[in-house]
């Protein structure tokens, strides 16, 4: 098997250079911004197979030495949250309630970082039979991944006919109260027709959807930018059904342009990665399910901190990694660049 198959970087960098960093306990990088964003991958597996982000018989399995433990996620939580300035944390796989101790992880950082909103992201299935017991353990909200409402689109599209589960695993969050309940959904060719529908449904579950334009990081290497839906063809499709009228932006880091939907209140929110990129006003940092600080979604660069975890570093030493890390942080993305190249890994073995 070869280090692409695996979705794991061909080089992983050993102590980053903090060279010129300015002295601050904060996630600063070259370019002025800071990571106060925290996602965590917790595991590699999944319960469907979403052609965007995973191959159909899934990725290969980290092998269970290399995967975090609870007790280390919650350390390294606790770490970013009251060391490096990181305000809130959501986790991230892979589907994350494949992890059995999902509710120990929670509680865990929970207990030790209570004022932090923790959240969640997940496709929803499965989620019916533990959003009160998540809840419970201190999870603030999630936010769910879901392209279309349609059966056999979803099944085509997830290769999984789970869409009574997920719909399912959506009200019962809001039961639980994991709210505002925001519901994700990658803008494709073959459900672009059913985008309204979709709308509608949310609109009237009193969910927050989110279209946003697929990005170059599925596992079958597919992607091109000719046959992406954008930002734009959503709206219009959206606007034959709804009248939308643009909202300005309150938080600048917040990835979503939001529209006013019939006048409001509800709203409806596009992420335009790709075409219109906000690069410059990113303020995530990410961990990997195996251990691997990574400042950007699209650089292969990666600093191992699960090892100098295991070896005995105290909190200093793996604070001044994570700032090493992010100092190298690149200015964006790439995709327009002629030398672009997609990351190893793939979105479902980074985390979302």
């Amino acid at each position: 098997m070869t280090v692409v198959e695996m979705g794991i970087p061909a080089v992983r960098s050993g102590r980053p250079s903090l060279d010129g960093r300015p002295d601050t306990p904060y996630l600063l990088d070259r370019f002025g911004r800071v990571g106060r964003d925290l996602r965590v991958s917790i595991t590699e597996k999944c319960s469907l197979r979403c052609t965007y982000c995973m191959p159909e018989e899934g990725l290969p399995e980290i092998p269970r030495h290399e995967l975090l433990t609870a007790d280390e996620i919650v350390r390294l939580v606790t770490l970013a949250v009251e060391e490096l300035g990181v305000r809130e944390v959501r986790f991230t796989g892979g589907e994350p309630l494949m992890r059995r101790d999902l509710e120990q992880i929670i509680a865990g950082c929970h207990e030790h970082v209570p004022d932090t909103p923790l959240a969640m992201t997940t496709n929803g299935v499965g989620l019916a039979h533990r959003a009160y017991d998540l809840a419970a353990a201190g999870l603030h909200r999630v936010n769910v991944s879901l392209d279309t409402v349609d059966r056999v689109d979803f099944a085509t599209l997830t290769r999984r006919d789970r869409l009574d589960s997920a719909l399912a695993g959506i009200r019962a969050a809001r039961a639980a109260g994991l709210t505002p309940v925001k519901v994700n959904a990658v803008l494709m060719r073959q459900t672009l027709a059913g985008a309204p529908d979709l709308l509608r449904w949310c609109l009237d579950e009193g969910c927050e959807l989110r279209f946003i334009e697929e990005m170059p990081l599925d596992a079958d290497h597919e992607w091109a930018r000719a046959n992406m839906v954008t930002a734009a063809e959503v709206l219009e499709v959206l606007g034959a059904r709804f009248e939308l009228s643009e909202t300005s932006r309150a938080d600048p880091s917040a990835p979503a342009e939001k529209w006013l939907v019939d006048g409001g209140p509800a709203t409806v929110g596009v992420i335009a990665s790709v075409t219109r990129k906000f690069c410059d006003s990113c303020d995530r940092t990410r961990l990997t399910a195996d251990g691997m600080l990574r400042s950007c979604l699209f650089s292969d660069q990666e600093f191992d901190v699960r090892q100098p975890m295991r070896s005995g570093a105290d909190n200093h030493e793996l604070a001044t990694l994570w700032r090493g890390a992010m100092w190298q942080k690149a200015a964006g993305h790439g995709i327009d660049a002629e030398d672009f190249s997609p990351p190893e890994r793939t979105m479902g073995a980074i985390g979302g």
